[in-house]
């Protein structure tokens, strides 16, 4: 029989995916959007409504939404960007061009507090952070960060332009939100957005000169998650290492030493205990494969003082299996973790990556995934 509240959603280059854990394995239970390009996924486990964001090329972004648990999609709002006041001047990014106020991508999805229904948020690329607050039908520039002199500071990482990839909201205080940013830091509101302060004191970016390396305003942070029952811990899988806060961050600590690699996108962190969390490795940079083509994931139970390597289940060397910033996720029991790759390989654990199972092999490129009851 299988257990209807155990769902995995699983955002793809060419549709939208659920599977469903049964008596003794996950089945693949359904799809919509075959052929459409999603950039994610995600479950608010408020109402367990499903939203799904597309990135439809020449048409732009669409976000849709979900009543009966991703059987069944209908088309809402999409965020919009104002027109550049008079006088306003952006700094040209890597492709020599200023940012353009118009929406690229959806790139992070979060809901607000048990205190805030209706209230969701996403940060997109060019690093816009938008608030919706009746289930996403309008949405609002959240202009005091978007106007702020701080955010012309950003660079693209990745993309040409800078992204908010990741939204913490905060477990003791709905108004408390902490973003990452590639390539801007970190970055938090204690007033529900009103203001905000940078809050990437102690990392390093490697790629910048010496005397810069520890600037806040540049770090490239790949993900950031928070501890739902441990608030004041966060972990970060960074450009060039991972970083964890254990004091609300006040500041950075960088683990140094964890082999295969430092370098990455996700990172996930149990629910209950602040020490554990999971990184899945990658050679840094040009060639952004598996080190050694060996599928990982990397954990720690001790706050980072010592790390196991986790592959029984994920396939023998030679796999080139990237796995995204999203594409990896845990449940709300911390015992349940799935990730995916850009090969359309998915696998999943019950025991907290002790053993892995294979969900599929021919997905197409995964890009994001995530757990209805995380």
């Amino acid at each position: 029989m299988k257990n209807k509240d155990t769902v995995l959603h699983v955002a793809t280059r060419k549709g939208l995916f659920r599977y469903e854990l049964g008596a003794s394995a996950w089945e693949l239970a359904g799809s919509s959007f075959l052929g459409e390009n999603l950039s994610l996924v995600h479950v608010d486990p408020r109402d367990g409504t499903v939203y799904a964001a597309l990135d439809t090329g020449h048409f732009g972004p669409k976000l849709h939404r979900s009543e009966d648990g991703g059987a069944t999609f209908e088309e809402i709002g999409l965020p919009s960007y104002p027109e550049m006041p008079e006088g306003w001047e952006e700094k040209p990014q890597f492709d020599g061009k200023p940012i353009a106020w118009s929406l690229r991508m959806i790139w992070s999805f979060a809901h607000g507090g048990d205190d805030q229904p209706g209230r969701l948020w996403i940060g997109s690329i060019p690093g816009g952070l938008f608030r919706s607050d009746d289930r996403g039908a309008t949405w609002q520039l959240v202009e005091s960060l978007w106007m702020s002199e701080r955010r012309k500071e950003w660079l693209g990482g990745g993309a040409d332009a800078p992204g908010i990839h990741s939204i913490c909201v905060d477990p003791r205080d709905s108004k408390r939100v902490v973003l990452g940013v590639s390539c801007g830091g970190v970055w938090r509101t204690n007033d529900d957005g009103a203001t905000w302060e940078q809050k990437a004191h102690g990392m390093r970016a490697e790629y910048c000169p010496p005397e810069q390396a520890y600037e806040p305003w540049t770090q490239d942070p790949h993900c950031v998650v928070q501890c739902r029952d441990e608030p004041t811990t966060f972990w970060a899988q960074h450009h060039n290492g991972i970083f964890v806060s254990t004091n609300d961050l006040e500041s950075w600590e960088e683990i140094e030493g964890v082999q295969p690699s430092v370098f990455g996108f996700p990172v996930a962190v149990h629910p209950q205990d602040g020490k554990r969390a999971w990184f899945v490795p990658a050679q840094k940079d040009q060639q952004r494969i598996p080190k050694d083509a060996r599928v990982v994931v990397t954990r720690t139970k001790d706050g980072g003082k010592s790390f196991d390597v986790l592959d029984r289940g994920l396939p023998a060397p030679p796999a080139y299996d990237l796995v995204y910033r999203h594409a990896l996720d845990i449940d709300a029991s911390g015992e349940r973790l799935a990730f995916g790759s850009t090969t359309g390989s998915l696998w999943a654990t019950t025991d907290g990556g002790e053993n892995w199972s294979t969900l599929s092999t021919h997905l197409p490129p995964v890009y994001a995934v995530r757990f209805a009851d995380r």
